[in-house]
């Protein structure tokens, strides 16, 4: 089962948010948070609180055990931009594009290790 939870509207712009999303994207929960917690950028905080609600979720709507969850997916895709511009030389304006994200983090269970790797490779060891 997957469990997911989504922060719109997160007042950082995707590329930076991008950063973090990729380091913990494959990781346990409790590793995830661990990182996270000692990432030193305003998006590992954002993303933090993503993580943190998608397993409140995970404990308190689906009955699952955070132990046993790892981050499946973590990405932050662009939101709209607010448009400012600021005052320049002769009379003239320059755009300012305050950019938005939209971050999600998708988290499910462990996949459990197929056994017919580990006899194969048994198998190939005997030979």
């Amino acid at each position: 089962m997957e469990v997911r939870s989504i922060y719109k509207y997160a007042r950082i712009s995707s590329q930076k948010a991008r950063q973090v999303t990729r380091a913990i994207t494959g990781m346990p929960v409790s590793q995830a948070l661990s990182v996270l917690d000692f990432t030193p950028k305003k998006a590992a905080f954002l993303v933090g609180k993503v993580l943190r609600s998608a397993v409140a979720n995970a404990e308190n709507n689906h009955e699952l055990d955070a132990d046993e969850l790892i981050v499946r997916s973590a990405v932050a895709t662009p939101g709209p931009a607010l448009k400012r511009i600021t005052p320049r030389a002769r009379g003239s304006a320059s755009p300012i594009k305050k950019r938005m994200t939209h971050i999600t983090v998708v988290l499910g269970a462990k996949e459990e290790e197929k056994p017919a790797k580990k006899a194969k490779a048994a198998k190939v060891a005997a030979e």
